[in-house]
């Protein structure tokens, strides 16, 4: 059965599709979907669009027309926690919906009728991205690259990813969300859904994200050039990095 690599933006997928063997084009759904083999192991690349909708559709679509094993995410994010920094990798272990409130019916951020409103990512596919991005995480970049973008460091985090239909990029929205979900380290508008439709499935899940800004006003004015040049390169090669790891 195939692992599903999905991303929101084709950027965050450039040059993916190069790497299948045996590639086919599928349309379903409204949607471009590629099968292959990647080192061996069958692969389904998708774009969900941007937005929690979209990304639900995408989801649903590749474990019910597909039949995929797994799904992982990957694409870019906004940084929330101080300690995450552009140029970061943050793998999500849990995912919530910070736009989600139907109180006083229900808590805050709760989804209503399934008593939660955390999702947790696939623990074993949690380390296998863990052990991919640290492969990946150093020597990918020139002097030039990391010195344009500002990449020193590029550490890598493990925790809380937050989703929702809002593109942060203002301060006080970023620092709200922080005093409600302190353990927030990114924000995207894709994971959460993906998450929950996953945990419907019961099909594991995972996303990892790289740090394109700081989700406030001092987010990357040059984000087409992020993309290309920072994110996708990585994305890259850290798909390469894991499928080897999986079974």
């Amino acid at each position: 059965m195939p692992t599903a690599i999905l991303s929101a933006l084709p950027e965050e997928q450039h040059g993916l599709r190069e790497q299948l063997d045996a590639a086919q084009h599928v349309r379903h759904a409204g949607r471009d979907f590629h099968t292959g083999r990647w080192h061996g192991k069958p692969v389904v690349l998708a774009l969900s669009r941007v937005g929690k909708v979209a990304a639900a559709t995408t989801a649903t679509a590749l474990i019910e027309r597909f039949g995929v094993q797994r799904i992982v995410f990957t694409g870019v994010a906004g940084g929330l926690h101080p300690d995450v920094q552009v140029g970061d990798t943050v793998i999500g272990t849990e995912f919530l919906q910070h736009d989600m409130d139907a109180s006083p019916l229900f808590p805050r951020h709760e989804v209503p009728l399934y008593g939660r409103s955390r999702f947790a990512a696939d623990a074993a596919l949690v380390d296998l991205l863990t052990m991919a991005a640290s492969a990946v995480s150093t020597g990918l970049f020139d002097a030039a690259t990391r010195a344009h973008f500002k990449l020193d460091g590029m550490r890598i985090h493990k925790g809380l990813l937050v989703s929702g239909d809002r593109f942060v990029s203002a301060a006080q929205e970023a620092l709200a969300l922080q005093h409600h979900l302190p353990d927030a380290l990114a924000v995207d508008m894709e994971g959460a859904a993906v998450a929950q439709v996953c945990y419907d499935y019961a099909v594991p899940f995972a996303a990892v994200r790289n740090v394109s800004d700081r989700a406030d006003d001092t987010a990357h004015v040059d984000f087409p050039a992020y993309l290309s040049q920072v994110a996708g390169k990585q994305a890259r090669a850290l798909v390469s990095a894991l499928l080897p790891l999986l079974d």
